[in-house]
C-alpha cells in the first residue's frame, strides 16, 4: 500500500510592500512521501513571493495554487493560471534537470526556479550553461542556512505572516521568524 500525503494547513497573511498587494491565503499543503518540511516550506515561501502576480498579472482572475509537482512530473510545484486555463507563472523548488524547464517554459509565460540547500551552488555550476538560453527561465537561490530555519516553522497547522520589502522576504510564525534575502542566478 502506497504512503499517502501528509497534510498541511497554513493561514498565510501577505504583505508585500514592494508591489502593494496585502492580502489573507487559506492554504492546503500536500507534503508528498519522499518531500521535506524544507522543500514543502520553500514551496510556501515561493507562493509567497508571487501572490502579487494574481493582482499584477491576473488582475485577480487567476488561480495561485500548489500544483501536483513530485506526484506529476509534467506539472509544477506552484503555478499561476489565468481564467483561460492559461499558465502564467511556473514555479519550481530544488534542482531540476534543463529538459523539464524547457519545456515549462514551452508551456508558461514565466518560469521560476528556486535553488536551495548545500549543493545548489553544484547543481547551479553543473547546468548553468544549459539554462542559461532559456529567456522565459529566472534562477533563484535561497541561502543555505534559509531551508532548514523554514521547516522549524512547519507545523500542520500554521499561522504564517510574509512580509515582502525590498526584494527580501521574512516569514514569520508563534515558532519564530526566517528572514531570506535571494540571490538571483539568472
Amino acid at each position: 500500500m502506497a504512503i499517502k500525503s501528509t497534510i498541511f494547513k497554513a493561514n498565510l497573511q501577505i504583505a508585500d510592500i514592494d508591489h502593494g498587494y496585502y492580502a489573507d491565503h487559506a492554504l492546503t499543503l500536500a507534503r508528498h512521501p519522499s518531500e521535506t518540511d524544507e522543500r514543502m516550506m520553500v514551496r510556501l515561501v515561493a507562493l509567497a513571493i508571487h501572490a502579487h502576480e494574481l493582482q499584477d498579472t491576473c488582475h485577480g482572475d487567476g488561480t495561485l495554487a500548489f500544483a501536483a509537482g513530485l506526484s506529476d512530473p509534467e506539472d509544477p510545484d506552484v503555478s499561476l493560471t489565468d481564467f483561460t486555463g492559461r499558465k502564467r507563472i511556473w514555479i519550481e523548488v530544488g534542482q531540476p534537470e534543463d529538459k523539464p524547464m524547457a519545456k515549462a517554459c514551452s508551456k508558461a509565460d514565466a518560469v521560476f526556479v528556486y535553488a536551495f540547500g548545500s549543493a545548489a551552488d553544484v547543481w547551479w555550476r553543473g547546468i548553468e550553461t544549459k539554462l542559461t538560453r532559456l529567456d522565459k527561465l529566472q534562477v533563484w537561490r535561497l541561502p543555505t542556512e534559509a531551508a532548514p530555519a523554514l521547516a522549524a516553522l512547519a507545523e500542520r497547522s500554521m499561522q504564517l505572516q510574509a512580509t515582502i520589502q525590498e526584494g527580501e522576504i521574512t516569514l514569520s510564525s508563534t515558532q519564530g521568524s526566517v528572514h531570506i534575502v535571494p540571490l538571483r542566478w539568472k
